[in-house]
């Protein structure tokens, strides 16, 4: 299925990665900007994005699991 190139002007700030100028739609990366976007094909630089997205999932996975434990923690105390 084919996804609709993405417009500077619809693309949210949360669906950007990492609040950069790269937005994925299905399994493409875009670069996007006010003046266009371009579909990004290189895949050594695809591979790359996608390491940093998986990353920055497993960061925000732990520092969820952390607030988790400190909220349990505190529960424990009071």
């Amino acid at each position: 299925m084919s996804h609709p190139v993405p417009s500077w002007a619809f693309v949210r700030r949360s669906e950007r990665l990492a609040s950069t100028p790269v937005v994925r739609r299905g399994a493409s990366w875009w670069l996007v900007s006010p003046s266009g976007s371009l579909l990004a094909q290189d895949p050594v630089f695809t591979g790359e994005l996608d390491r940093f997205a998986a990353d920055l999932a497993a960061a925000d996975s732990a520092v969820a699991e952390i607030r988790a434990q400190d909220t349990a923690a505190c529960e424990v105390r009071s």
